[in-house]
């Protein structure tokens, strides 16, 4: 398969995971409903602490809120709690099936990582965009100033979708070696909630825990967007924050490829 052909495969493979989201519109709204709902529940705790402890973590109140509403717009499309496609590969490879799918003239990884994000797409804006306009009719909220900002914000929050997937992709493997999954897609869920910034942003972290937290993975897929999108990364800074990002998206696919061929390899010996 040629370089277009493939790009024209993994392209409709996204296009499919998108349209294939967009048929539930009422869980759709149910989403919108309750991401709204623990929005402000959040924001209103956010805004009782934020007056005891002014500019914590170095924010603002408009700021911190803001935090709030984008950990909401973007916890499905990054699928920080779960709720992404790792389930239904790893039933996939418990049940066998993905013997079929590595058999397909296609990268399995790229495969998965395509149907990926189409389903990070459609809730960017199914569930990122509503949320966040209900947020600014009742708060004030800090916006990007300029095109620019908004460009490097959605590139940040492309790179998020992908070290999300690898993430959940090196995690899905492990079912080739685990007789079940779930609890190790709960752990991944437990790290993700916690080291996202989605509890707290990172920067109210103490000390070396605050540290460690910002040069993990999971950084990458709430807090970095995050920042960019508030402006705290500025001139080269928001290059670095991308660079981060990439770097890590770039590791843990490449993880991911190697911990596909060895169980590639599995796979043909126990079918030999």
């Amino acid at each position: 398969m040629g370089v277009r052909g493939g790009a024209r495969l993994y392209a409709a493979v996204a296009v499919r995971g998108f349209r294939r989201y967009a048929t539930y519109r009422v869980a759709t709204l149910a989403g919108v409903f309750t991401n709204t709902v623990f929005g402000f529940v959040v924001a209103y705790t956010y805004t009782a602490l934020w007056s005891v402890r002014p500019r914590l973590g170095g924010y603002d109140l408009p700021q911190a809120v803001t935090f709030v509403w984008l950990g909401q717009g973007l916890l499905m499309a990054t699928a920080l709690l779960g709720g992404g496609n790792e389930s239904e590969l790893v039933e996939r490879i418990r049940s066998g099936d993905v013997a079929i799918d590595l058999c397909r003239p296609a990268n399995l990884q790229l495969w998965w990582l395509a149907t990926d994000l189409g389903r990070a797409a459609f809730h960017l804006v199914g569930r990122g965009v509503l949320p966040m306009a209900a947020a600014s009719l009742v708060f004030r909220l800090a916006w990007p100033s300029g095109v620019a900002a908004w460009g490097c914000f959605l590139v940040s929050v492309a790179l998020g979708v992908v070290v999300s997937f690898a993430i959940r992709y090196l995690v899905a493997l492990t079912s080739f070696w685990l007789l079940d999954g779930a609890g190790v897609l709960l752990m991944a869920a437990l790290l993700a909630t916690f080291f996202s910034g989605m509890v707290l942003p990172l920067t109210v972290f103490p000390g070396w825990l605050g540290t460690l937290a910002r040069a993990l993975p999971w950084s990458a897929q709430l807090q970095v967007p995050a920042d960019v999108f508030l402006g705290r990364h500025r001139g080269t800074g928001v290059l670095w924050a991308l660079a981060f990002q990439a770097g890590w998206a770039v590791v843990l696919l490449g993880a991911g490829q190697l911990v596909q061929s060895v169980a590639t390899r599995k796979v043909v010996v126990q079918g030999g």
